[in-house]
């Protein structure tokens, strides 16, 4: 039973106002990620940049543009264990302030090489924030909301690149080195305004009842559920919580890397899956294609600032395309949402590759079509649903250092796919299209077979998802604890139906493999 006493909480927001503040000011830490990886895209073009850097070659331009992933890549690894020792409030201060200071020194570089130093610590501050807040974000929402909430993230994401490409479409006006500094000044002061929210945010109660610190912890719990320390369900989730963090202590297994390997190797592999095929269905060779068609196709039509604005017009039509996961993703799931994802975007890679093939008039024109419609299908799914998945499935002695291998997953590809594709384009020219369509069946075949549905499943039951271990006993008292606060649908014995039960339709989209996972209801009292 939870035996840690507290006052009524002093804080103004409590409850469903907390989370939000909460998530909003977490947001700003991918919008980060989001920005910085546009704004090169729309300075690198314009004139004033090219003089001040002596007109720099495509070797020049890209390793300014590519160097940010290698040092996210780096940094991704290792918060992982940042994120144990000093939490996820103080990784997500130290990557804020980190990537502060990177966009200060973009911003008054003197040359090429100063340039590169401040993209790498950018990207070092980039690396902590995109493998914290999904953690982060996770550990303090609701089971019922953790979807659409980290979905939300992700529209922060893609607002950030959106946001980046029309702050180069107005500074472009601009007769003067101001034209590309302003862009990334802007870094500076969203950086600036994560690091001082990251100060009053609260910790996440998950890391803090996991380093004994159970007082601050029940207070955080206490908060979002709305402030009365008598609250049983805050009571509840303590008690869960800590029961788990004790269990897995018992076992005495430690916390290293080979560890996790051993006991959670097939959640591991799942997780960098997620994040591999999210390079590898296609994004960056749509970007890239986007990027040359609007910029320097000359079919297209589009030049010069022209170009950046069609780019800016395609972003708002990528970050619209976010938004139906904040209400379906907790309704339908990640599974179906991921699936049919997969098909879209296949069908789309394939068609760009049949009409560049063809080559005729019409091709320009149906190749931006099918990029607007790829664009939309991942951003509804393989765009959110690979950042919420990996911190979901991850135990709590394991979640910071299992998402940090995920998220480097993601930065390595980026690295590889963004390095091959201008050379593929060259030598395989459409075949290329198709061939990221083939990794979109491959993505397809692995989340039916292998991932399970973690849709309203609590953190600390995703063992039982897993079919891992059997239901501890602890969950017999937080059942009892529960009892009282269920509906009367659910007393009156309301239960999930068996496969047998389903249609046809949705037996193929909710394939359960080896789930074993059920809600606990008052007959498992």
């Amino acid at each position: 039973m939870v035996d840690v006493a507290l006052p009524p909480s002093r804080r103004k927001l409590v409850g469903q106002p907390l989370l939000y503040a909460i998530s909003v000011f977490a947001s700003l830490g991918v919008f980060l990620f989001g920005y910085d990886q546009g704004v090169m895209s729309g300075i690198i073009t314009g004139p004033y940049f090219k003089q001040f850097f002596n007109t720099p070659g495509p070797i020049e331009v890209g390793t300014m543009v590519a160097v940010l992933e290698l040092g996210a890549l780096a940094t991704s690894i290792a918060a992982g264990r940042v994120g144990d020792i000093i939490g996820r409030k103080g990784t997500l201060l130290t990557g804020a302030i980190v990537f502060t200071i990177g966009g200060a020194i973009q911003t008054f570089t003197t040359g090429f090489y100063v340039m590169i130093v401040g993209r790498v610590i950018s990207g070092c501050g980039v690396g902590l924030l995109s493998t914290i807040v999904p953690i982060y974000q996770s550990e303090i929402s609701p089971p019922n909301h953790r979807g659409a909430l980290a979905c939300m993230e992700f529209t922060c994401n893609v607002f950030g690149y959106a946001t980046s490409v029309w702050a180069d479409y107005f500074c472009s006006f601009i007769e003067s080195d101001l034209s590309w500094r302003i862009p990334l000044f802007l870094q500076c002061v969203i950086g600036s305004i994560l690091a001082a929210g990251s100060l009053v945010i609260p910790e996440s109660p998950r890391w803090l009842i996991d380093t004994d610190q159970d007082i601050a912890g029940m207070g955080v719990i206490v908060d979002l559920h709305g402030g009365d320390p008598n609250n049983i369900l805050a009571q509840a989730e303590f008690q869960e919580i800590k029961d788990k963090v004790i269990y897995e202590r018992d076992l005495g297994e430690g916390r290293s890397y080979a560890v996790m390997w051993k006991k959670y190797k097939r959640r591991v592999l799942l997780a960098m899956s997620s994040q591999a095929f999210a390079q590898l269905n296609g994004i960056n060779v749509i970007s890239y294609y986007a990027r040359t068609h609007f910029i320097s196709h000359e079919k297209a039509g589009w030049l010069g600032r022209d170009a950046v604005l069609m780019t800016g017009i395609n972003a708002i039509i990528y970050t619209l395309s976010t938004l139906p996961p904040w209400y379906l993703v907790d309704r339908w799931g990640r599974r179906v949402i991921l699936l049919s994802g997969a098909v879209i975007m296949g069908i789309a890679l394939g068609f760009t590759g049949w009409w560049m093939y063809i080559d005729i008039p019409a091709t320009p024109n149906a190749v931006v079509i099918c990029v607007i419609v790829f664009n939309a299908a991942f951003g509804y799914s393989w765009g959110p649903i690979p950042w919420l998945y990996p911190p979901e499935i991850m135990p709590l002695t394991f979640r910071s250092k299992g998402v940090s291998i995920s998220t480097a997953t993601n930065w390595a590809f980026n690295f590889i796919v963004g390095e091959t594709t201008p050379y593929l384009q060259d030598v395989i020219t459409w075949r290329l299209y198709p061939m990221h369509g083939f990794y979109c069946a491959c993505s397809f075949i692995l989340v039916y077979f292998l991932y399970p549905e973690t849709t309203g499943v609590p953190l600390e039951e995703m063992d039982a998802v897993f079919g891992e271990e059997e239901r501890l006993d602890y969950e017999s008292e937080r059942a009892s604890l529960m009892s009282n606060t269920r509906s009367p649908s659910v007393r009156s014995g309301s239960r999930r139906k068996t496969a047998t039960e389903r249609g046809w339709v949705s037996r193929l989209l909710y394939r359960d493999d080896r789930s074993t996972y059920q809600p606990i209801g008052e007959g498992d009292e």
